[in-house]
């Protein structure tokens, strides 16, 4: 994608919500700041997904060492990557193995939220401004951790929600319920 195609992407997602409406305008004016992918700002871009299971209802949370919660996977862009759902797709493929993840019901946003993310010994503390997806797979009994420490659980969406600690995923999680529950 270039940033134009970025920019349509974020001037087409209708915000729900107060809170999605103020990431949603810090997230557009990141495309006036250069590189709005560039890890080394304080505010950048990432792109993630939940990764669905539809026939089961159920949702792959990953555990995350650093972040020492249950969340969904995804991360940075590498570089010369722009394309926030290829950046999702190519997150998710490391991050569980599942080979045959597609978008889900549509390749459309699910949600945009800035994130907090601590300091590390590498980096300091920053914000993310997360490009969140949907992605089902057909075959979730494929699903390998990318490391010992990254633990993987299919759960249903009441446990998904009970089990991690970030607000902002219980309402991307919500999204996804909805989505499921309005498809066959």
């Amino acid at each position: 994608m270039t940033t134009r195609t970025l920019a349509d992407l974020l001037a087409d997602h209708v915000a729900c919500g107060d809170a999605e409406r103020t990431d949603l305008a810090r997230a557009v004016r990141l495309l006036d700041t250069g590189d709005p992918w560039h890890r080394s700002a304080p505010v950048h871009f990432t792109a993630s997904a939940l990764i669905v299971h539809p026939p089961t209802r159920r949702v792959l949370l990953r555990w995350h060492e650093r972040q020492r919660s249950w969340l969904h996977v995804g991360g940075h862009a590498d570089p010369g990557e722009t394309d926030p759902l290829d950046v999702a797709l190519r997150e998710a493929w490391e991050e569980t193995g599942l080979g045959d993840l597609v978008p889900w019901p549509a390749a459309g946003l699910v949600h945009v939220a800035v994130v907090p993310v601590p300091a590390s010994a590498v980096e300091p503390a920053h914000d993310h401004a997360d490009l969140r997806f949907v992605l089902a797979t057909a075959t979730p009994e494929a699903a390998r951790p990318e490391k010992p420490a990254a633990a993987l659980r299919w759960l249903s969406f009441p446990e998904a929600r009970e089990a991690t600690t970030e607000e902002n995923l219980r309402e991307t999680l919500g999204r996804a319920e909805r989505l499921l529950a309005a498809t066959p």
